[in-house]
């Protein structure tokens, strides 16, 4: 080894003896070993509440902190979640294909008038105005902007397929932000957007994605219900939610304990008309629902059986006026505006159960609220059928249904937490911003390039997974997930020899692994370990320094065992493994 001399500039030979004696010390030193001592995860002066949510154990554990409502920021533990999932994400997108990009978080107002998305969704956008007076606003999603970046830049239909996903954060006004990273304000999500030059290749991309997204809730460990879904406001007609069963869950999933048929319940059917054995001309038993067209010239009364609790189903009355704007939950004061115009019509949705008797009671209900009878002068109508002749069925699928797909069998419904969603959308984003291409089949006539649109969202899979698996004394992660999969915890002070074999540990088999190092009674030790919800806690206690024998628990199992040093390696890899 040689060195250049200062003074002469003369190149002169050292001692290399001297720096490989400090050699293991200097690798030590470098070393990048995880202790807790070195890692800031506030714990304390939070104190424990009863019925205690996932989302507080994330705060007590010194996961989160709230900033204000409905926006958290993430501490070291939680960052290492964050990380850990879209480490996931990143290694399923690339198997399909995909080129992982970042789009900006703020976009314009423009394109989303261009796109004829702006007003449906105008009252959840976080919106602002530049020195320029230019209307910008928080991109809740990115269909928009990143539907133009490909217009502008494809150069040929030979460019498709074209697969492109972000993991960002975007930001909705939620008007009651709950349940923590649940229903929050700003989230983190990953979209994929894809495109390509036919309905048919559209299709088999959408397929293609299916299964990388099954891989990775496989991979987290947690079982999910993969539920036909409707497009909402998204566009497009073809449409999967991932939803984790959850008693918490704001969603409501069907699902048949016979067949693979699961639906959410907006598109949820039955095989059979549930029984209408009660009197329909009695005006009581006639549930009243009532809404009103984007346009306001149309008004809807819809008519359902309201025996036995039944449930209206809002996508049914979608299907049959596609322009309803279900963003309106109390129409009246819409209603006194437009029925002083002659051009409003009155539609009358009636379920097939209520349809015999319709007509001879209908001068006893309330087709027009009290208030609005005398003022009403444009024409009524009414339907009991859908478009292709079959009787229609308002209600809301209910436990115990019939399953549509199978004889035997039977409707479960559960509640559930939306963790992803997947979307065909076609034509939706590409005609109206123009993403266009010219295939040889027709080369003087450009067609809209054929798109999908697939999110997970990893803020609420942090949040949902911590809901879903948290027991009694604390979260519970799965292993591909948890911040770290193992713990080692000494029951006394930490020492050189502890160190070196939590290097030796780590080392022979790439765990990742953290040693409590920390200061603090052994007791407290272990509590905070069942609180953080490691997979895996090996105890180096008073066998461990007499017999060189660890004590190893897995709450998730339900283990607790004693293993040799020397074997610790490979009973670990296999416990993971199981995780």
């Amino acid at each position: 080894m040689y060195t250049l001399a200062r003074a002469s500039c003369r190149i002169k030979p050292v001692d290399t003896s001297a720096v490989a004696q400090r050699l293991p010390s200097l690798y030590n030193f470098h070393r990048c070993r995880s202790t807790l001592s070195r890692i800031w995860v506030p714990t304390g002066g939070i104190a424990e509440t009863e019925n205690e949510s996932g989302h507080e154990k994330l705060v007590r554990a010194g996961f989160l902190r709230q900033s204000q409502a409905g926006i958290f920021q993430f501490l070291p533990l939680g960052l290492r979640v964050q990380k850990k999932i879209e480490k996931l994400i990143d290694k399923h997108m690339e198997s399909i294909g995909a080129s992982r990009l970042s789009l900006s978080s703020i976009t314009t107002e423009e394109l989303w008038r261009k796109s004829d998305r702006l007003d449906s969704v105008a009252p959840e956008l976080f919106r602002l105005k530049d020195r320029k007076e230019v209307p910008l606003m928080l991109s809740p999603t990115h269909e928009e902007e990143i539907t133009t970046l490909v217009a502008n830049t494809l150069q040929s239909y030979k460019d498709l397929p074209l697969r492109l996903y972000q993991i960002t954060r975007k930001y909705r006004d939620e008007m009651r932000p709950r349940q923590g990273l649940l229903r929050s304000r700003e989230f983190i999500m990953k979209d994929l957007y894809t495109f390509d030059q036919s309905p048919e290749a559209a299709i088999k991309t959408y397929e293609q994605v299916q299964t990388a997204y099954k891989a990775i809730f496989d991979e987290m460990k947690v079982r999910i219900l993969v539920a036909e879904a409707s497009s909402g406001d998204m566009g497009g007609n073809h449409s999967h939610e991932y939803h984790l069963a959850d008693p918490t869950g704001e969603d409501t999933v069907a699902h048949c304990t016979g067949c693979g048929y699961t639906a959410n319940d907006e598109v949820a059917v039955s095989r059979a008309k549930r029984s209408n054995a009660f009197d329909t001309s009695v005006p009581s038993n006639y549930g009243l629902w009532r809404g009103i067209t984007k346009d306001r010239k149309t008004l809807i009364n819809a008519w359902y059986p309201q025996h036995n609790g039944g449930r209206l189903n809002f996508h049914v009355v979608k299907s049959l006026v596609p322009e309803l704007d279900t963003s309106v939950h109390d129409p009246l004061p819409l209603w006194e505006v437009a029925v002083d115009s002659p051009e409003t019509v009155l539609v009358n949705i009636i379920d097939s159960g209520l349809a015999s008797s319709f007509g001879n009671i209908h001068s006893e209900l309330p087709l027009l609220p009290e208030e609005l009878r005398d003022d009403f002068i444009g024409p009524q109508f009414a339907t009991s059928t859908t478009a292709s002749g079959e009787g229609l069925d308002l209600l809301a699928v209910a436990e115990g249904d019939g399953c549509p797909r199978c004889a035997p069998g039977v409707l479960k419904i559960d509640r559930a937490l939306e963790l992803g969603h997947t979307f065909y959308l076609g034509s939706r984003y590409s005609k109206p911003l123009e993403a266009l291409v010219t295939l040889p089949v027709r080369p003087s006539q450009p067609v809209p390039i054929q798109m999908g649109c697939f999110g997970i969202g990893v803020s609420r899979i942090f949040g949902a997974v911590a809901e879903n698996t948290a027991d009694s004394r604390g979260l519970n992660w799965p292993r591909a997930i948890a911040p770290f999969e193992v713990a080692v915890i000494p029951s006394s002070t930490v020492n050189d020899e502890t160190l070196a074999f939590f290097d030796s540990l780590t080392g022979s088999r790439s765990f990742d692994a953290v040693l409590d190092d920390r200061k603090r009674p052994f007791g407290w030790k272990m509590k905070d370990a069942d609180m953080t919800g490691y997979p895996v806690v090996v105890i180096l206690g008073k066998a461990w320094r007499e017999r060189s024998v660890c004590e190893v628990q897995c709450r998730r199992l339900e283990l607790k065992q004693e293993v040799a040093a020397s074997e610790l390696p490979e009973v670990l890899g296999e416990l993971l493994q199981q995780l």
